[in-house]
């Protein structure tokens, strides 16, 4: 009876242990995992924040659907200008512009059109992939545009682009993603990563920065 009492004592000493072990370490699991995830998701939609700003220097507005970024990728085109010589001082009070100056030959100015997607990327760049969320399991991120107005009346063209915890998180720990959720909620943050606002101009600044 004794020995059996002992075993019983040896075994809950050691599921006790694993159980405080396990309490310390899933934590640490999950956030180095949740680390390595998000680096990989921040680095796709500061991508996606990259073709924003280039698209409403195009269009004087951001675009809210991902179909139209990618067709803004792959077909649109920005102008590069070649410059050769330069106004001295001298001929830039006498009032000569750059127009003129072109024009008498004094200095030359070329424009040539590149597609957007190979002078924003490297050429291994996957365009179709830029909508897709990282470990999302063919979720696509949330994106959506808006015009603000601000207190003295001008027009501010915003942007978001988004994806929660519960997406990019899936297939981690049940509870930990709880904890994380819970957390976001009582601090009124939004529960995943996020570049832009539509609800108020931020500078497209990510919610990591």
């Amino acid at each position: 009876m004794k020995t059996v009492f002992n075993i019983l004592m040896v075994v809950a000493v050691v599921l006790l242990g694993y159980l405080c072990v396990k309490t310390i370490t899933t934590p640490i699991k999950f956030d180095e995992q949740r680390a390595a995830r998000e680096e990989v998701i921040i680095n796709r939609l500061c991508d996606i924040r990259k073709v924003q700003v280039e698209y409403k220097k195009q269009y004087n507005q951001y675009t809210g659907s991902l179909d139209s970024l990618v067709a803004f990728l792959k077909n649109g085109k920005i102008a590069t200008i070649y410059k050769e010589g330069e106004l001295t001082d001298q001929q830039l009070e006498e009032g000569l512009t750059e127009k003129k100056a072109v024009e008498m030959g004094l200095i030359r100015r070329d424009t040539s059109y590149v597609n957007v997607a190979k002078s924003l990327f490297d050429e291994n760049f996957n365009v179709d992939s830029i909508v897709y969320v990282p470990f999302g399991n063919g979720a696509k991120f949330e994106m959506a545009a808006a015009v603000l107005t601000s207190q003295s009346g001008v027009s501010v063209p915003v942007f978001e682009a988004k994806t929660p915890y519960n997406v990019y998180l899936q297939g981690m720990d049940r509870q930990e993603l709880i904890n994380l959720n819970d957390v976001a909620r009582k601090l009124d943050r939004y529960a995943g990563l996020k570049v832009g606002d539509v609800n108020e101009a931020n500078n497209n600044a990510g919610n990591w920065e």
